[in-house]
């Protein structure tokens, strides 16, 4: 009974996946968006490099095919970016 509900509450829909997953992945390309105009206005705050790294967290739980290499470039900048003004997120 109350196990097969939960173990179908655990199964996750395709659908809903895949939403989620292209939610994330643009998140993660406005925060870009915002730093890159942040770098082009000689202004580059700690909040969208902060955002970035969350939202690479994020994108890591997906593990979507083919993202590692791209996110560990996306994360190596982040925190060159981060060390330059004194910050060392442990994310």
């Amino acid at each position: 009974g109350s196990d097969a509900l939960l173990a179908l509450q655990a199964v996750e829909d395709p659908l809903l996946r895949k939403k989620k997953l292209v939610r994330r992945g643009r998140a993660l390309l406005d925060a870009l968006d915002a730093v890159k105009t942040d770098l082009l206005a000689g202004q580059l705050g700690d909040g969208h490099l902060n955002q970035i790294m969350a939202l690479i967290g994020q994108a890591r739980e997906s593990d979507g095919p083919g993202l590692d290499g791209l996110l560990d470039d996306i994360e190596l900048r982040a925190r060159v970016e981060l060390a330059k003004r004194g910050h060392f997120p442990s994310f």
